[in-house]
């Protein structure tokens, strides 16, 4: 079995796992995540911070969405371009999202571009991933390309139950430095402090 299809078969098996999840436990996860991540003294620091806004599948970020805009962060969030690309837009208020491509919230195109350059600290999605910071997303490439210009702070969010040990590789996948579940932060497989 090739990677690529090793990649196939896992997500599969990480959507059906979030789908068996309770609402109790999403909630509850996105909550202690929520608080983890607002403790992270990279977050605290970071002038601009890049944040994907979440699905109903994945770790709730509307909390810190309006948490990072409450502290005068710069927050800029994608915006779906297409063929695995996306802008990295401003915005000032999470009202000004709308939805688009994939039926996902992103900014209008009107909103100001952010250079990835500018971005101090980066919060990022998976389907699933391991404490070394593998991780497996959609399929669509974006966070891939998105990794492979970023040179910041990155951390990852995922739930500890989604969590796996072993996530197939391929020579275009990134590691991410930070993980953050429920059950705390992770650098480089080994458990952080937050502050």
């Amino acid at each position: 079995m090739t990677k690529k299809d090793q990649k196939i078969k896992l997500r599969a098996i990480a959507r059906s796992l979030e789908r068996k999840l309770s609402e109790n436990y999403k909630t509850k996860s996105s909550q202690m995540i929520y608080r983890h991540l607002t403790a992270m003294s990279e977050y605290q620091a970071a002038q601009t911070v890049f944040c994907f806004v979440s699905t109903d599948r994945e770790v709730d970020t509307h909390a810190l969405l309006t948490h990072a805009l409450a502290q005068g962060k710069t927050l800029c969030v994608p915006r779906c371009l297409g063929e695995g690309k996306m802008a990295l837009h401003q915005i000032t208020d999470v009202a000004e999202l709308q939805e688009g491509t994939y039926g996902i919230l992103e900014p209008a195109e009107t909103t100001p571009l952010i250079d990835i350059d500018q971005v101090d600290f980066a919060i990022l999605p998976c389907l699933t991933c391991n404490h070394q910071g593998h991780r497996l997303g959609q399929g669509g490439g974006y966070y891939d390309r998105f990794l492979s210009q970023y040179r910041g702070g990155t951390v990852l969010l995922c739930r500890e139950q989604l969590i796996r040990d072993e996530i197939p590789l391929e020579p275009h996948d990134y590691p991410i430095p930070w993980v953050l579940s429920e059950a705390g932060l992770f650098e480089d497989g080994i458990r952080a402090p937050l502050g």
